[in-house]
């Protein structure tokens, strides 16, 4: 009896090993893996000779700007830009209008993705001053955790207060779910960016003078010290500074509080002094900023050795217009990040600084256990998911802002030259993209963590039995 896709002669590349197999997929769940003879033939086949088949990647960071700012993108365009990078899922932040901060926001939002989204997506929710109360409650209804905006941010979403953000950690902790931070401490930047701006300064390396690493330290600092305090699960976004990874490395080793960290392609390939370049210069305003020459070894030993756990984007388009003011605290931090991290990395891997099989690890195992969707999501197991990204190590090409799928293409990585290039992005056995045409219809829906339970429906009344 044929199985839905059966995919032939791969190599197959998991976080710890890496051999020949043909996979079999069916009803959206794995069911074989082993030798082709093995596995009933396929209604669709894939021939991966050549290829390597790795458990759908995952980018943990992204803002598709759904509901509310859909000018810069929307779930349907960011997807098309996700599955034609190599993702099968991704993980959603809460700043958008209104902001995901209690149950009708997160329905609203969960209603928005489904029939237009081509990946699976998780939601985060938003911990507030005002909604301590809905923190159980978004937990019931199927968040895969929460975040703190600690610094300033897109959107003007205000950071909790020390006394609210301590209650909401004793909140959250029993319920096992994790809350990541935008770690920059708010005071230290507000003054200098005042300070920068009284000097004159709008060049775009005065962004990130106002952003010293003692801004990263404190704020992930604070949040450390509260976490060990309630025993709630802390996760660091986008963290390209050195002293906080050398920070985490001896949390991590000491072991009494539940840390986690991500970095992104740009805080690994590029430096502030990239921002001198005026092509780019301005488009290259993110929160928190490319750092200054002297971060990328412990980024890349971090990643090496485990103290760096997940590689995510922060895919954050704007329109051309946000990016192109001529003073660099009129543009709005962020750029599209979701299709091009594949390539950009693979290439690095190809360059021997990463094995694919820790990228593997930091591109899709980890993040699906960080955020609670593993084994269905992040693994090649029997039945799990099938979600698969296979790719091309040999594959040469040019990333052109022109070929990106966002709303909105900008891009500081145009021109560069890239080897490693995914192929196929298959998810839930369904193939959405193959050789960077994406197939419809759109299929992606919302992932919650494996150990949620939906509330159930109330059952209507029995109709009253006549006497």
């Amino acid at each position: 009896m044929a199985i839905d896709l059966l995919i032939r002669n791969g190599t197959i590349v998991t976080s710890d090993a890496t051999f020949k197999a043909s996979v079999g997929i069916d009803k959206g769940k794995i069911v074989a893996i082993g030798e082709e003879m093995s596995i009933p033939e396929g209604r669709t086949v894939i021939n991966a000779r050549g290829l390597h088949v790795l458990p759908g990647l995952i980018d943990a960071h992204v803002h598709l700007r759904e509901p509310g700012v859909e000018y810069k993108e929307d779930f349907n365009t960011g997807s098309r830009a996700a599955v034609a990078g190599g993702i099968t899922t991704v993980v959603d932040m809460p700043n958008v209008i209104p902001p995901t901060a209690d149950v009708p926001a997160f329905n609203l939002k969960v209603s928005r993705l489904r029939g237009k989204s081509f990946v699976d997506i998780a939601v985060l929710a938003v911990v507030l001053n005002t909604n301590l109360k809905q923190l159980i409650p978004l937990h019931k209804a199927g968040v895969i955790g929460y975040k703190v905006f600690l610094g300033e941010t897109v959107g003007g979403i205000p950071a909790p207060d020390d006394g609210p953000l301590i209650e909401a950690w004793d909140i959250i902790a029993p319920t096992g779910r994790r809350t990541c931070i935008h770690g920059e401490h708010r005071p230290i930047t507000s003054h200098l960016i005042e300070k920068l701006k009284k000097e004159g300064r709008k060049d775009p390396l005065a962004h990130v003078d106002s952003r010293p690493p003692i801004s990263a330290v404190q704020a992930v600092m604070t949040a450390i010290n509260y976490c060990r305090l309630t025993g709630a699960k802390l996760h660091d976004l986008h963290e390209g500074c050195k002293e906080v990874i050398d920070m985490i490395r001896e949390t991590k080793e000491k072991g009494d509080v539940d840390v986690t960290v991500e970095t992104g392609p740009h805080y690994l390939l590029m430096t502030a002094e990239d921002m001198k370049k005026k092509k780019i210069g301005n488009m290259l305003r993110m929160n928190p900023p490319i750092r200054y020459k002297g971060h990328h070894d412990t980024l890349w030993k971090g990643l090496n050795d485990g103290t760096i756990d997940m590689i995510a984007t922060d895919h954050s388009p704007h329109t051309v217009r946000e990016k192109s003011r001529k003073s660099i605290w009129d543009i709005i931090p962020g750029f599209p990040g979701v299709q091009t991290n594949v390539p950009l990395i693979l290439s690095e891997v190809n360059k021997g600084r990463m094995s694919l099989n820790q990228y593997v690890r930091v591109q899709s195992e980890n993040p699906a256990k960080i955020w609670q969707m593993y084994p269905e999501k992040g693994s090649l197991q029997l039945g799990t998911d099938g979600d698969i990204t296979i790719v091309d190590m040999k594959k040469k090409g040019v990333i052109r802002t022109k070929d990106l799928l966002s709303k909105n293409k900008i891009t500081p990585w145009d021109g560069w030259k890239v080897q490693g290039m995914p192929v196929y992005t298959i998810i839930r056995g369904h193939v959405v993209m193959e050789n960077g045409k994406i197939n419809g219809p759109p299929i992606g829906d919302l992932v919650t963590p494996v150990d949620h339970k939906p509330v159930s429906k109330p059952k209507r009344a029995a109709s009253r039995k006549k006497k």
